[in-house]
C-alpha cells in the first residue's frame, strides 16, 4: 500500500463515509477537527442530487460539525454547471425528477423549469432537457411526464447513476433505478454526471484550486467513489462503513490507493501528515 503522504486536498464522499441516513458514523467530529487543525482544504461531494447545499450544511450542524456551503457540492450542483456551460440557460426548458436540491440547483443557474404534463404540441412546447434525481416523492405523472418528454427528443440528464443508498436501515434503490425505469420506457440511455464520470471530481478540483498530486478523494463504492477519482487522476481511500467490502476488492478491476476501516482509522492517518 502506498505511504500515506503528499496530501494537501480531499474530495470526500457523504453517504456511507460520514453518515448512514441520519445515523453519524462514530468519529465524525474528530476528523472534520483533525482537518482544520491541519488546514487541509476539502470539499463535500455526493451523488445524492435530492437535498440543497444548505440543507447538507444543517445536518452537519446537527452533528456537531460546521462546515461552509462552499465546501458543498452534489451531482445537482455539477449537472447544472455542465449544462450552463453547452446551452444557454435563459432559453433552456428542463423538466426535473428530483427534489430540492436538483430544482434549486438549475434555477440558480437559470434554467426554466416546466411542470407535469408540460409537452410539446400545436400551441405548447415541452422540455429541451429532462434532468432525473434521486426522489422521494417518484410517482407516476413524473414518470410519465420525463418519458414522454424524452420520447419528443428532450435531451436524458442523470444526476447519478447510483443503483442503491446506504441508509440506517440497509441499502434501498438509488437513482439508477429511476433511471433504469426511464431508460426501459424511452430506449435512451441517459448521460451521467455525477460519479463514477469525472466531472463532478474536477469540478471540485478546480473549486479547490488543488493540484491533482496533491488531492484525494475519499468513498465507499468501488464503482462510484473509486472509479470516478481513477478516471480523474487523483488517488483514493475507500473506507469499509458503506457499499463496497474487502471481498469485492479481490474482484474489482481498478482498486484505490489506500482502504481503511472508517474515519477513525482516516482521522489516525490524517494526524501523521507532515
Amino acid at each position: 500500500m502506498s505511504s500515506f503522504s503528499n496530501i494537501r486536498a480531499l474530495i470526500i464522499d457523504m453517504d456511507g463515509v460520514l453518515w448512514h441516513g441520519n445515523q453519524a458514523i462514530t468519529g465524525l467530529t474528530d476528523f472534520f477537527q483533525t482537518l482544520r487543525d491541519l488546514n487541509l482544504r476539502f470539499i463535500l461531494a455526493t451523488n445524492n442530487a435530492s437535498h440543497t447545499p444548505q440543507q447538507y450544511v444543517q445536518k452537519l450542524a446537527v452533528m456537531g460539525v460546521t462546515v461552509d456551503i462552499e465546501e458543498i457540492m452534489t451531482s445537482a450542483m455539477a449537472t447544472a454547471l455542465y449544462l450552463a456551460e453547452q446551452m444557454n440557460p435563459a432559453e433552456t426548458r428542463v423538466f426535473v425528477v428530483g427534489e430540492d436540491g436538483a430544482t434549486q440547483a438549475l434555477l440558480e443557474q437559470g434554467f426554466i423549469l416546466t411542470g407535469l404534463y408540460e409537452i410539446n404540441g400545436e400551441t405548447s412546447r415541452g422540455a429541451d432537457v429532462v434532468v432525473c434525481g434521486k426522489d422521494h416523492t417518484i410517482n407516476w405523472d413524473k414518470l410519465a411526464t420525463a418519458t414522454l418528454n424524452i420520447r419528443a427528443g428532450a435531451k436524458f440528464i442523470g444526476t447519478n447513476g447510483d443503483n442503491t443508498l446506504p441508509t440506517e436501515l440497509g441499502l434501498i434503490h438509488g437513482n439508477g433505478a429511476i433511471l433504469a425505469a426511464l431508460q426501459t420506457a424511452t430506449g435512451v440511455s441517459p448521460t451521467i454526471i455525477g460519479k463514477p464520470e469525472p466531472i463532478m471530481y474536477q469540478q471540485a478540483i478546480a473549486r479547490l484550486g488543488a493540484d491533482l498530486a496533491e488531492t484525494i478523494a475519499i468513498g465507499d463504492k468501488l464503482e462510484t467513489d473509486i472509479l470516478g477519482a481513477v478516471r480523474a487522476g487523483i488517488r483514493s481511500l475507500m473506507v469499509l462503513t458503506g457499499v463496497s467490502t474487502e471481498a469485492d476488492l479481490k474482484t474489482s478491476e481498478y482498486q484505490p490507493t489506500w482502504v481503511m476501516q472508517d474515519i477513525r482509522a482516516v482521522t489516525e492517518a490524517l494526524k501523521t501528515l507532515k
